[in-house]
């Protein structure tokens, strides 16, 4: 058996304005001068309470679980305002329900999402069943410690070796490498291709299509012999 980890925000879905807005909201409630769009892009992918201290390495250690709070708070007062999408990227669904059908292929996910917030998006696309094993910020030391992906691998019972992380951000690439898994970007999310490939992807795929093809050529060849290509075609 081999084992395939998605990150949510920014590599399935498509979650960027709603995490913008949802943050610069949580910050206006607290007197706190809004972040720029480009600092919460940079800060997708670690856990709540880190991420915010890294918007904000000023505030007292003692406000930040208030914060985390506040963001929450905001968070469904802006989701259920309507005004901002959580739509998976294209062909990112049918993708996920290939390779869920393959016997030999286990698949999961690795985000600094709550549970909560995992539910959520896997409840609004029909993705029930597909996530044989979910790590959230709300389970593990934040992105890019190991803790996510390891875990997952001892409860489906796959060596970090078998296993693939897929991941928009550079501390999603840091993580699998620190677990010793392979990691493999996308480029329509948080990190460019270049800064994907320097924090340890193996390959960064352009489009839904030519990841599901670079998942096919791993899951068909022995660790050991793994083709190693820089960018992905497409």
């Amino acid at each position: 058996m081999r084992l395939v980890l998605f990150d949510c925000d920014g590599t399935l879905a498509d979650t960027f304005g709603l995490i913008v807005e949802t943050m610069k909201r949580c910050f206006s409630d607290a007197g706190l001068p809004e972040p720029e769009d480009a600092a919460v892009r940079g800060i997708i992918g670690l856990s709540l309470d880190l991420a915010i201290y890294r918007l904000a390495p000023t505030v007292p250690d003692v406000e930040i679980p208030h914060l985390v709070q506040g963001y929450k708070d905001a968070f469904h007062r802006v989701r259920a305002e309507g005004t901002h999408s959580e739509a998976l990227f294209p062909g990112i669904e049918p993708m996920l329900r290939r390779l869920s059908a393959i016997d030999d292929l286990l698949i999961g996910m690795v985000t600094g999402k709550s549970q909560r917030g995992v539910r959520m998006i896997v409840e609004l696309h029909g993705l029930e069943g597909i996530f044989l094993a979910v790590r959230t910020g709300d389970d593990c030391p934040s992105k890019p410690h190991p803790a996510m992906v390891l875990e997952c691998c001892a409860e489906l019972g796959v060596d970090p070796a078998d296993t693939l992380v897929i991941g928009d951000a550079i501390y999603d690439m840091q993580m699998a490498r620190a677990a010793g898994a392979e990691a493999l970007g996308v480029d329509w999310g948080a990190g460019s291709p270049n800064e994907l490939i320097l924090a340890g992807a193996t390959a960064v795929a352009a489009t839904a299509e030519g990841l599901e093809a670079w998942i096919e050529d791993w899951r068909a060849s022995a660790p050991a012999s793994k083709p190693r290509f820089k960018l992905s075609p497409s």
